[in-house]
């Protein structure tokens, strides 16, 4: 009976710590049991790691863009110098040509004086010291002039070409063809298969 006694005389504080000491052993248990099965205890991280993932993914592709977006710009700067430097290039040679030609159209008057002053000399003086020499003067200089592609253009004989001929004047001949150049009566140039001057001639009817 007085056993019955200090049982029910037990204090509330005394119930309680019972009940505290039963839930620890049941976590306990928990753990135990757990770490025998080869579980983790996790206090929900996967979504913690799925978040991260999520911003990993994200900045992997912010970064894929922005790799895409400069390679693009780079392209397009490198085609933009590359027709820049080919535009450079024709209008260099262009202007180069225009002042080459300039050039020509100032010689040829002079290769046309050389022309009428040799034609001039008689035959009995075509060896005279003075003469050969004009005449070598004269060919070295349809010499350089032809090394950088100046030529003159054929005419006589030719079929009148308005590309390329002048023609100031028809003639009557029993010889050659209607259309035809009779005689050439200025020489024309060329300067890189364009034309410098036409050559001035008469043409048959």
């Amino acid at each position: 009976m007085s056993n019955l006694k200090d049982e029910e005389l037990k204090k509330p504080g005394e119930i309680e710590n019972d009940d505290a000491s039963t839930e620890d052993a049941s976590d306990k248990i928990s753990e135990e049991t757990a770490a025998e099965t080869g579980e983790e205890v996790t206090e929900d991280k996967e979504p913690e790691k799925e978040d991260k993932k999520k911003k990993k993914d994200k900045k992997q592709d912010a970064l894929k863009d922005k790799i895409a977006e400069l390679e693009d710009t780079t392209k397009r700067q490198l085609a933009e110098f590359e027709n820049f430097r080919r535009r450079t290039e024709k209008e260099k040679a262009t202007m180069f040509d225009m002042g080459a030609k300039s050039v020509i159209e100032k010689i040829l008057p002079v290769i046309d004086n050389f022309e009428r002053g040799l034609a001039s000399v008689p035959a009995d003086e075509a060896e005279d010291g003075f003469y050969n020499g004009m005449n070598m003067i004269y060919k070295q200089l349809l010499g350089e002039l032809d090394k950088i592609g100046v030529k003159p253009i054929e005419a006589k004989g030719k079929e009148f070409d308005p590309n390329l001929h002048n023609a100031v004047m028809q003639v009557q001949s029993d010889e050659l063809e209607s259309g035809t150049v009779a005689e050439e009566l200025q020489k024309g140039y060329t300067y890189h298969d364009s034309v410098v001057r036409h050559a001035m001639v008469s043409v048959v009817e």
